[in-house]
């Protein structure tokens, strides 16, 4: 067996995901905590050859981090937030990126349409908010801001790695 324990990291493109890749794939992204053994009775493999595909998908970035999803209300932070961030000019400049410093960031997205960026915030209470918002107006070439705040969620998901649709049976709908 080819031993990958020093795998250089692969292009995305080297080697395309087949079916037990995503079998795999999906069963990591519903519980990450399952062990190879586990994984293999649910996709029919070893559980070295698991231990050897996941090196390999971690390698390559298809799996770029396995994390714990936290509760942001059990934590703390029970408000959640998508803020659109209207910039001056293109949204990739070193100002606009350092978002990220702000830990109540979760996520950010370039955007088309009538936004530059949009990013995901959770924070503890509306005085936190209203922080983070104003530190987001000192940011230089920020121009102005529109804030959703989340009721609550009712979906959530990770991405979905084993749902593929066929490119011809696209073209055939149209």
């Amino acid at each position: 067996m080819e031993k990958t324990d020093n795998l250089r990291k692969m292009a995305r493109s080297t080697r395309p995901l087949d079916g037990l890749d995503r079998r795999i794939l999906g069963a990591l992204s519903r519980d990450a905590t399952l062990s190879y053994a586990a994984i293999g009775e649910e996709v029919g493999l070893s559980a070295p050859a698991v231990h050897e595909r996941v090196k390999r998908l971690r390698a390559s970035g298809a799996i770029r981090a396995t994390v714990a999803q936290i509760d942001g209300v059990q934590v703390g932070k029970p408000i959640l937030a998508f803020v659109h961030v209207d910039t001056v000019g293109w949204c990739k400049s070193v100002e606009i990126r350092n978002l990220e410093q702000f830990p109540e960031v979760e996520e950010i997205h370039a955007m088309t349409g009538d936004t530059g960026l949009l990013i995901k915030v959770r924070v503890a209470s509306p005085p936190a908010l209203e922080g983070l918002l104003s530190q987001i107006y000192e940011i230089e070439g920020v121009r102005g801001t529109r804030t959703y705040l989340t009721l609550s969620t009712m979906l959530e998901r990770p991405v979905q790695a084993e749902v593929t649709e066929d490119l011809e049976f696209l073209s055939d709908r149209r």
